[in-house]
């Protein structure tokens, strides 16, 4: 009887076989708080903490994370972030100084292109002279009947003086590279002096370049000049207009530094100031 009794009191306690999973699933959960804890912070000390709760809560002779292995993950993973923000820094600072550069640069061409205008204005050489700033060079193109007679390379007195006055200009503003190029159009030339059209613009372009040498006291290593004949028109070679227009001396103050939307912006408040000024 008393056996019996023994037997239903037994089987009166609940099945208590569910407490192992969720013991096991506590301790799992304990260790993805402690590693999301540790990850939160790069520690070394957090790391070892870390291991030597996993090696706790899974009974295991060796910790689930090396040791030395983790704090050399930790060594590498530092440097390598540190190694990131000082570059990430240094290109900020490098492309923060370029484009303050460059914006100076920008204004100092504004500057000479204003100039320029202003001497054109004054002497009535609208006509004959044109400017254009890019975000590459101030292109001054010279119609050549302001500058030379007809099949000829000698520089007029008015032409010399033109040359003079840009080189002077130019004088305040060293350092930067100037190519000088010379265009003719498609009429054929062959003189004593003068075998084709790249003689004659090659001529052209160096007269012109040793006024704006001596005048602005340049440095010949800077400037360049070359002659181009009527391979590069920017005008149609079938009417008189077009080739007058082909008949030029280019030019080109190089820039050091070409950002083509700061250009854009600038030139862009430049020609609304203009006209504000102009209204």
């Amino acid at each position: 009887m008393s056996r019996r009794h023994r037997h239903e009191d037994h089987e009166e306690h609940p099945n208590e076989t569910w407490l192992v999973p969720y013991a096991d699933l506590l301790t799992l959960l304990l260790a993805l708080f402690i590693v999301l804890y540790a990850m939160s912070s790069v520690d070394a000390q957090k790391f070892q903490e870390m291991s030597r709760a996993f090696s706790v809560a899974f009974n295991s002779g060796i910790g689930v994370l090396d040791q030395s292995a983790v704090v050399v993950s930790v060594d590498q993973m530092t440097n390598s972030t540190d190694m990131v923000r000082l570059s990430g820094g240094k290109e900020g600072v490098a492309s923060s100084e370029a484009a303050r550069r460059a914006e100076q640069e920008l204004r100092e061409f504004e500057q000479l292109r204003d100039q320029l205008s202003q001497y054109i204005q004054e002497n009535n050489l609208s006509t004959q002279l044109d400017i254009q700033l890019n975000h590459s060079s101030l292109l001054i193109t010279i119609s050549d009947n302001a500058l030379f007679a007809s099949g000829k390379a000698d520089l007029t007195p008015e032409a010399k003086e033109l040359g003079v006055a840009i080189g002077t200009m130019l004088r305040n503003y060293p350092g930067y590279e100037i190519s000088v190029e010379g265009h003719t159009d498609n009429q054929p030339i062959n003189t004593a002096e003068f075998e084709s059209n790249y003689e004659l613009s090659a001529k052209r372009a160096i007269n012109f370049m040793r006024v704006l040498i001596e005048a602005g006291n340049l440095d010949p290593r800077l400037v360049s000049s070359t002659g181009y004949g009527e391979f590069r028109p920017v005008a149609d070679n079938d009417t008189p207009e077009g080739r007058a227009k082909n008949r030029r001396v280019e030019v080109s103050i190089l820039r050091k530094f070409t950002d083509a939307s700061a250009v854009e912006s600038l030139q862009v408040s430049g020609n609304n100031a203009a006209a504000t000024k102009d209204s």
